[in-house]
């Protein structure tokens, strides 16, 4: 259901009405336009406290119509999940890495028009290539009015084919990069300088076999029996002819350092360009990340988990420090542009490759460290939009290595249920307390029933919580009684005196009434109508007869 009016980009006629449904004539219309984005609604922003609305969710996709009220839309979630979940391997040898090998590694033109560079930072290479020194660079393409039809971001190190103001056609190449392996650029030109790099210490010769190449490999100081081990930092400075390190124009000095496993691609002495690769760190990353394919993958997703080796996010912008170490970690300041934020630290373990450099400009949500995120950090910094993109995009991601379509919407389920709660940050002059768990209804109403009393409002931030957490926190004591815990849940639920008003499936087979989906569903509805009209009737003859109710006899007395 698109969620605002659909024009088109060159004439502004409406495609599709707002609220209206997009079907396939109507979505093959919005292609041929060459329309970029199209916002549509979605379970996951549906404002309904209970349930999901009919617009929000779409279309019945066992009917190919509009979704029926009453349809147990979390039932039918759950089991297209669950079911090609069968075919989804417990074990993980079925699954080579082989498909995720082959990481993207070029950028071509979708459309035919002009090229715009965003945060543009080029230097050209000893070999006359322009090369992409920006973290966050991004290449648009404009058609001749000037509006953008594509956006990719560049990624840093890439080769660029074009510059700013090339005029591209559709399948040029655009931008190209070594997907294996991250490069250290150089920003200054220069004369190479390796600075606690010593053979059989903190480097090693590796000879490839089939190529016969010899390859310098930087290694990890500990354990080599060297007593300053700990204290070796391996890097490569830029000098100039007599011998001095080259300030760089953004502040410090040209050092690089290179973490464990690096690939030396320059000797000591050799002179450099701006833009020329100093080293690569192979992401065999890449590679073997996360080949945990199969059901493991979506129990960790679903169960919202933090990955063992978490990726890094940035919680603010700014430019990055790098601190005094402390222990065996380095320690990364990202300092915003005003000074009223504070400051944020991290701590980073030495071997760890961290992939800003000091001087970066790094926005919110960008890694400072590579590997999986965890959900819970992009939701805190990125907010719930992004998390939902990126819980369907991994999920999807295994059940397509399987062949397995799911749609996108029973998944958006879901990830609602695991977001319904938010955690109170400030209890204001209300009965929550900080830290506890609610509904968002739960939160309005109280922040409602304040606001009339004139008294100060709570406020909560958004959690994600896992499925099984989730479902042990439903409103329903009965419904998570019958799932986990059954005594914890039933003397929880007594000590509080909860109330269960029988909203759900569960409870109601518990208690042995008629369940509120389909039909159940349309004869509650009617039930509630003749209630309203029984109370309507009752008061239209209260006010008819007011008199006579009040001169009834008094009983007799006995």
């Amino acid at each position: 259901t698109a969620a605002e009016d659909i024009k088109h980009p060159d004439s502004g006629d409406v495609i599709v009405k707002r609220g209206k449904e997009v079907t396939e004539d109507l979505a093959e219309k919005i292609e041929s336009a060459h329309v970029q984005k199209v916002r549509v609604r979605s379970v996951l922003t549906c404002e309904l406290p209970e349930g999901v609305c009919g617009k929000c969710y779409g279309r019945d996709l066992a009917r190919g119509t509009s979704v029926n009220i009453g349809e147990a839309v979390g039932v039918i979630a759950a089991q297209s999940i669950g079911e090609p979940g069968t075919q989804l391997t417990m074990r993980t040898f079925h699954i080579g890495g082989a498909a995720q090998v082959a990481g993207q590694s070029k950028i071509e033109a979708s459309y035919d028009g002009k090229i715009r560079i965003v945060n543009r930072n080029i230097v050209k290479n000893s070999d006359g290539e322009l090369i992409a020194m920006g973290r966050n660079m991004q290449i648009v393409i404009t058609d001749n009015k000037g509006q953008e039809r594509a956006t990719s971001r560049i990624v840093y190190g890439a080769r660029l084919k074009v510059d700013e103001g090339a005029t591209v056609k559709r399948g040029d190449r655009l931008a190209e990069w070594n997907p294996n392996a991250l490069p250290v650029l150089t920003d200054v030109e220069g004369i190479v300088k390796y600075e606690d790099l010593t053979f059989g210490i903190t480097l090693r010769e590796v000879s490839d076999e089939k190529t016969g190449v010899s390859n310098k490999v930087v290694m990890d100081s500990r354990g080599t029996g060297s007593k300053n081990a700990p204290d070796l930092r391996p890097t490569i400075a830029i000098v100039d002819k007599k011998g001095k390190v080259i300030q760089l124009a953004a502040g410090g000095e040209a050092r690089y350092a290179v973490s464990a496993d690096a690939i030396l691609s320059v000797e000591d002495g050799s002179e450099v360009r701006a833009g020329d690769v100093l080293a690569r760190i192979p992401t065999e990353g890449a590679k073997t990340r996360d080949i945990t394919g199969g059901l493991p993958r979506v129990a960790e997703l679903f169960e919202a988990r933090k990955p063992k080796e978490a990726a890094v996010l940035a919680e603010t912008d700014g430019f990055v420090e790098f601190g005094k170490d402390y222990k065996n970690k380095r320690r990364v300041i990202v300092k915003p542009k005003s000074d009223k934020i504070e400051p944020t630290e991290y701590l980073i373990p030495k071997g760890k490759h961290i992939s800003v450099r000091e001087g970066d400009y790094v926005e919110k949500g960008d890694y400072i460290v590579e590997g999986n995120p965890s959900p819970h950090d992009i939701l805190r910094i990125k907010g719930m939009e992004e998390l939902a993109t990126y819980l369907v995009k991994e999920i999807q991601d295994v059940y397509r290595l399987q062949g397995v379509k799911i749609n996108d919407k029973h998944i958006e389920v879901i990830c609602r249920q695991m977001m319904q709660k938010l955690e109170i940050t400030e209890g204001g002059e209300t009965t929550l307390i900080a830290g506890e768990h609610v509904d968002a209804a739960e939160l309005e109403e109280a922040n409602k029933k304040a606001e009339t009393e004139g008294r100060k409002g709570a406020d909560g931030r958004a959690i994600l919580l896992g499925i099984t957490k989730a479902s042990l926190q439903t409103r329903s004591v009965f419904s998570a009684a019958s799932f986990q815990e059954t005594t914890r849940v039933l003397t929880d639920a007594a000590v509080n005196g909860k109330v269960d008003m029988l909203e759900g499936l569960k409870e109601n087979v518990i208690v042995g009434r008629l369940i509120p989906a389909g039909t159940g569903g349309a004869i509650a509805r009617l039930r509630h109508i003749a209630t309203e009209r029984d109370k309507a009737i009752q008061a239209e003859a209260a006010a008819q007869q007011p008199v006579a109710a009040l001169e009834a006899p008094a009983p007799a007395a006995e």
